[in-house]
């Protein structure tokens, strides 16, 4: 499995031998985002402030490199036509693979993101780390052989949390003490030979739907196995200084509550999945709503997005839910501008962690 060099995200480009890289980000991100139409060189040279020159120096190694076409030419201002670039989506791919406490999903995305294969077996996340590894590692290459044509840019995982994203060791999982400080990256990069990026479950499905198109700030609010939430705040995923931002699940919202596998009582988590074990969704929904409405006092987010296992068997009722208690609140305390729009989210968490590998490719590093 091939990589490529990871770029970050900043300003508009330098003409510096230094910086090549992440002006090539630059450049084919908005390859990207031009789609089939494609973009001209002058177009490509004017929005990222590079000189032309520098422009089709770029261009004429990601054509020579498989990654950028021509897409026919379009009529100037003056003089001859322009000849305009796209992106080659199956030039390269990136897998995603969701680890829940008992499923695998693991998808395999060209570089637009579109979903070109997918696999879902079951797993069991207690089974012990070596187990893990290698079923996890035995479905990527399945995944890569079935689907991929060019380059494979890595893997990128997402699981349930607390984790350190920065190194990719995993913490104490609620619910399984056994992988507390397992280098869970340098495992799986070791068995598969190939890059990989881990992040929290939550984390990977907000960076997913930013880049997607979800602008400024909003919480992703993911219950299935567990609960937890992705927060993107300005445009970027916020994981906060130790990582542990989007705890979610575990914040004590009744004293003296239910016993949590986190060793607390009370947890938004045992609360919102006790009444889902005892058929009552309408309650779950309104145990989340009432976290929701905790998050969006605190951060004053433009909006919800729901996921998860559990929501998507009735995502009706936990949209309505969750919706009447912010609409509730925001009626009692008379907030300006009304209430925050909730909604089921459009991806999913393998979806999102293969976006941890993407990203970084168009610029997006800390997206």
């Amino acid at each position: 499995m091939g990589g490529v060099n990871r770029t970050k995200s900043g300003p508009a480009g330098a003409n510096l031998l230094a910086v090549r890289s992440h002006n090539t980000a630059l450049v084919l991100d908005l390859l990207r985002t031009a789609a089939a139409e494609g973009i001209s060189r002058l177009e490509l040279a004017e929005r990222t402030g590079l000189t032309p020159q520098a422009v089709s120096k770029i261009t004429a190694r990601l054509r020579e490199e498989g990654f950028a076409a021509e897409a026919g030419r379009r009529a100037s201002t003056g003089g001859k036509p322009r000849t305009v670039l796209r992106l080659v989506p199956e030039a390269g791919h990136a897998v995603g693979v969701h680890l829940d406490r008992d499923e695998l999903r693991a998808v395999l995305c060209d570089l637009t993101g579109e979903v070109v294969a997918e696999t879902r077996v079951a797993l069991d996340l207690g089974a012990g780390a070596e187990a893990v590894v290698e079923g996890t590692a035995r479905q990527v290459e399945e995944l890569v052989s079935a689907g991929a044509r060019g380059a494979v840019l890595g893997v990128g995982v997402a699981l349930p949390g607390p984790l350190d994203h920065a190194h990719g060791v995993l913490h104490r999982v609620t619910g399984f003490p056994e992988w507390d400080g397992f280098p869970l990256r340098d495992a799986l990069a070791g068995r598969l030979g190939a890059p990989v990026v881990v992040d929290k479950d939550t984390n990977a499905a907000a960076l997913g739907l930013a880049v997607g198109g979800e602008g400024g700030s909003f919480a992703y609010l993911h219950l299935g196995t567990g609960l937890g939430a992705g927060l993107v705040i300005g445009g970027s995923v916020h994981r906060g200084a130790r990582t542990g931002a989007g705890e979610f699940g575990h914040q004590v919202i009744q004293l003296d509550g239910p016993v949590c596998e986190c060793g607390g009582r009370g947890c938004i988590e045992a609360l919102c999945l006790t009444a889902v074990r005892r058929g009552d969704t309408a309650e779950a929904a309104r145990v989340l709503g009432a976290g929701a409405a905790n998050l969006v006092g605190l951060l004053d987010i433009d909006l919800v997005l729901l996921g998860g296992r559990t929501v998507a068997a009735a995502p009706e009722v936990f949209v309505r839910g969750v919706a009447g208690v912010l609409a509730e609140r925001a009626r009692r305390e008379g907030v300006y501008g009304g209430t925050v729009p909730v909604r089921v989210a459009s991806g999913g968490v393998a979806e999102g962690a293969a976006q941890l590998m993407l990203a970084p490719v168009f610029g997006r590093a800390d997206t």
